[in-house]
């Protein structure tokens, strides 16, 4: 993947979003009878936690020492804290003896020290490692061969799960077997949604809107919810693509 972020895609525009309409359209999924089929909905319930008022959003900010996306701000203000949306839903935010904070299964991954710091880029010789992954049949025995393995597999996860790799974003929501999504606040590629797929080596990706370009927030969280609909009308069941 290049490493190269065009003018165009260094800045993303918010998407013009009526949150309260978007609040609404959750609500009435959580009174439809095949949302139950949606892929998450047995933990988020398609409930959204109340909205952060505009003081407690000035405070988090102030904590964080940047502005937060534009559409993340007005999902937060107008629809909720968190609560329902992708998968097992998005990492509500809580206010705690030292702050302001996200919960749920790898919010913590959230370096909120950090979020001032640009978003790196992605992960320089990934491939080169890949390439270089022990082949079983070079051993003599299966001794040497997990020696390797083990040997190879720690090179990977040392570049893969420092701690560098992930400042400047938030960790939103997971989507099970460690999984998840960050939305970049800081840096050229401010405002965009990135896929984790660390669990299984590969490193973070830019979500890739139908344009080509790169998916926000706010266009991340609608093509979720119009999925969901359409879900809970069919009541198919079938699991969400991430």
């Amino acid at each position: 993947m290049s490493c190269e972020v065009s003018e165009a895609a260094a800045t993303v525009a918010a998407v013009d979003i009526d949150w309260e309409n978007v609040a609404a359209r959750v609500a009435a999924l959580a009174e439809h009878p095949g949302a139950v089929k949606v892929f998450g909905a047995g933990a988020h319930g398609f409930v959204l936690e109340p909205p952060l008022s505009g003081a407690e959003l000035a405070e988090l900010e102030a904590q964080l020492g940047v502005g937060l996306p534009e559409d993340y701000r007005g999902f937060l203000l107008r629809a909720g804290r968190g609560g329902a949306g992708p998968s097992y839903g998005i990492f509500p935010l809580r206010r705690g003896p030292d702050g302001w904070h996200w919960e749920g299964d790898g919010a913590d991954m959230t370096e909120t020290a950090r979020l001032r710091e640009p978003f790196p880029e992605p992960v320089d010789g990934l491939a080169a490692l890949h390439a270089g992954q022990p082949d079983e049949e070079d051993f003599p025995d299966a001794e040497s061969f997990d020696a390797a393995y083990e040997a190879w597999r720690t090179r990977l996860e040392d570049v893969l799960w420092t701690n560098e790799r992930t400042v400047g974003a938030i960790c939103l929501c997971h989507h099970g077997c460690a999984q998840r999504e960050w939305l970049v606040v800081s840096g050229p590629e401010r405002g965009t949604v990135w896929t984790d797929p660390r669990a299984d080596y590969d490193d973070l990706a830019p979500r890739a809107a139908e344009d080509g370009g790169r998916t926000t927030f706010g266009a991340w969280y609608l093509a979720w919810l119009a999925e969901a609909e359409a879900e809970a009308e069919a009541g198919s069941g079938v699991r969400p693509r991430h």
